[in-house]
């Protein structure tokens, strides 16, 4: 073997020990698209409530997948910061509490309720009118995000009638998801 092509299979190999960690996985590659969780939201709502002041929003999601994941964290246009919390019992009080995550088990319904888990929308940056929808956006731990529109109810609602029907997921009832 001549030299120059020495220097050069060198330098190949050189390139591909610094690239090759820079490569994608092949097992991130190969995980197949119906692994990844589907979820579906339905009853999505929060009530009305003035510019400044702190929101709550509710829904039921259905995790249809396989797979289970979590809502590791939330936000919207319409709030400073959105926190995932619930509520807890101290003493004989109900007490609301931020959690860390939300899990959504796989082929399960998990209900965002009054008394319950819910989400915070802390700082509103503007009224949430009657009649309007405001988005909320989920951030999931292993599928990605999801796009809620919360309907704006009365203040003093107990949210929307109970209903068979999902608002969607990614057909523009309510909901949107990207992987």
């Amino acid at each position: 073997m001549d030299r120059r092509r020495r220097q050069f299979l060198l330098r190949l190999a050189a390139v591909a020990v610094v690239a090759a960690p820079l490569a994608p996985s092949t097992a991130a590659r190969a995980q197949p698209a119906a692994a990844r969780p589907e979820i579906e939201v339905s009853a999505a709502w929060t009530r009305a409530a003035s510019q400044g002041a702190t929101g709550a929003g509710y829904m039921v999601l259905r995790n249809r997948g396989t797979t289970a994941d979590r809502i590791v964290s939330a936000s919207s246009p319409v709030a400073r910061t959105v926190e995932l919390h619930t509520h807890v019992h101290e003493g004989g009080v109900m007490r609301m509490r931020p959690v860390p995550a939300i899990d959504l088990p796989a082929g399960q319904e998990v209900r965002l309720a009054p008394g319950g888990l819910h989400l915070m929308l802390i700082g509103l940056t503007r009224p949430l009118r009657e009649g309007e929808r405001v988005p909320v956006t989920l951030t999931l731990e292993h599928g990605g995000s999801l796009t809620v529109e919360l309907e704006v109810m009365s203040a003093r609602s107990r949210g929307p009638a109970p209903s068979s029907a999902p608002m969607g997921h990614g057909h523009g009832g309510g909901a949107s998801h990207a992987h």
